[in-house]
C-alpha cells in the first residue's frame, strides 16, 4: 500500500513516458543510498525517493538522453510534494557498463537496482562488476529481467524483433550465478519468477525449445570474514510495509517473532547488510528433532532454478501470469 501510495506522488509525465516492466521494489529502505540501472524518465527513482526519506539519496542513470532530461525536468516538482527542503534524487546521462565514466565512486551506495534492461546489454559481466564496486559492503544489487532455458544460438541473439522484446539478449540463468560469483557477490538468491510466453508462430519457430521467464533475483556484496555459522534468527517486524511478514526470497519467508534456522550464507548476509537491525541473530544450539521422530530435520534444498520456481507457483495457482515480454506491459 504504502508503494502505491509513493507511485500516486508521481508527475504524469514522468509516469506516461515511463517503459519499465512493473515494479523492482526491495525492502527496509529508509536513509538508504539507491543507484537505478536504466531509470528512463525516472518514475522509479522519485517513487524511491519518497521511500528513502530526505536523509536518503536516488541515482537515475541512463543511456538515452531525452529520457534523462525529462527525469531532470521534474526533480523541484517532486521535492516540493514531499516537503524536502534539499534534492535527494538526480540523473545523469551514462552506461550501466561505464558507470566510473559518469563519475560514480567506489562504496557509495547501499542498493543497486534495475528492471528488465541488463538484457540489452552487450556486456553483462560488466555492468555486475560495476554494481558491485558501487556497492558499500553489505550493499545488495536487487534486479528483474529475462532469462533463458539455455545458451542462446547466434540467430536468435542477433534476432532484431526478439532483441526488441528483451529476448534476443536474455542470459542463460546458470550463467548468471557463475558470473556474479566470480565478480564477488554471494551466490544469487531468487526471489520470485514468471513464465514468458511467444504468441507468435515465426518467433516461436525461431526461438525452438528454449524457454524464457522474468525473474527477480537479489545479490549480496558479503565480506569475506572467514568460515560463517549456521544460525537461528527472529525477525522483529520493523519494516515497513512488512511488520507482519518478511518475503526475503523464494526460500526464506520470515514471520514477526517465529524463531527460523537459516543457512550461514544467510546469516553472513543478515550480519552484514541493512537488514542486520531488522533481526536478532544467534547460533544454531542444533536441529530440532523431525515431527515424531528422533532424527534432526534435514534442511530444505534451495530453489534456485526460476523455471523450477514458475512451475511450482503455477502447480499452486500462484505464479504471475504469463507476460508476453518481460512483464506486465509491452515495454522493452
Amino acid at each position: 500500500m504504502f508503494i502505491k501510495e509513493a507511485l500516486k506522488s508521481v508527475h504524469d509525465d514522468v509516469v506516461s513516458r515511463y517503459y519499465g516492466c512493473g515494479l523492482v521494489v526491495p525492502e527496509c529502505l529508509e536513509t538508504c543510498w539507491i543507484l537505478d540501472l536504466g531509470s528512463g524518465s525516472g518514475r522509479d527513482c522519485y517513487m524511491l525517493s519518497k521511500l528513502v526519506g530526505e536523509k536518503g539519496h536516488v541515482t537515475g542513470i541512463d543511456m538515452t538522453d531525452a529520457q534523462v532530461e525529462v527525469a531532470k525536468k521534474y526533480v523541484d516538482y517532486h521535492m516540493k510534494k514531499f516537503g524536502y527542503q534539499v534534492p535527494n534524487v538526480d540523473f545523469i546521462h551514462g552506461y550501466m557498463e561505464k558507470l566510473g565514466d559518469a563519475g560514480l565512486k567506489d562504496e557509495s551506495y547501499d542498493i543497486v537496482i534495475s528492471n528488465c534492461v541488463i538484457n540489452l546489454s552487450p556486456d553483462k559481466r560488466a555492468v555486475l562488476q560495476e554494481a558491485y564496486r558501487v556497492l558499500k559492503a553489505g550493499g545488495e544489487m536487487y534486479f528483474s529481467d529475462v532469462y533463458a532455458s539455455h545458451n542462446l544460438p547466434e540467430d536468435v541473439r542477433k534476432h532484431r524483433v526478439l532483441w526488441g522484446e528483451c529476448l534476443g539478449g536474455a542470459l542463460w540463468w546458470k550463467d548468471l550465478y557463475r558470473i556474479a560469483e566470480e565478480v564477488g557477490f554471494c551466490p544469487p538468491r531468487l526471489v520470485t519468477a514468471s513464465r514468458i510466453t511467444i504468441n507468435n508462430k515465426e518467433l516461436e519457430s525461431i526461438v525452438g525449445d528454449c524457454r524464457f521467464v522474468s525473474a527477480t533475483f537479489r545479490l549480496f556484496k558479503v565480506p569475506k570474514k572467514g568460515p560463517a555459522e549456521q544460525c537461528q534468527v527472529i525477525y522483529n517486524g520493523g519494516i515497513t510495509g512488512h511488520e507482519k511478514e518478511l518475503e526475503f526470497d523464494a526460500n526464506f519467508t520470515f514471520k514477526e517473532g517465529d524463531v527460523v534456522e537459516v543457512d550461514a550464507e544467510t546469516a553472513a548476509i543478515f550480519r552484514s547488510s541493512r537488514f542486520a537491525e531488522e533481526f536478532l541473530i544467534r547460533l544454531a544450539a542444533g536441529r530440532a528433532p523431525a515431527p515424531g521422530g528422533c532424527c534432526p530435520a534435514k534442511p530444505k534444498e534451495k530453489i534456485v532454478d526460476p523455471f523450477q520456481l514458475v512451475e511450482q507457483l503455477e502447480a499452486k495457482d500462484l505464479a504471475p501470469k504469463a507476460t508476453g515480454c518481460c512483464g506486465p506491459k509491452e515495454c522493452c
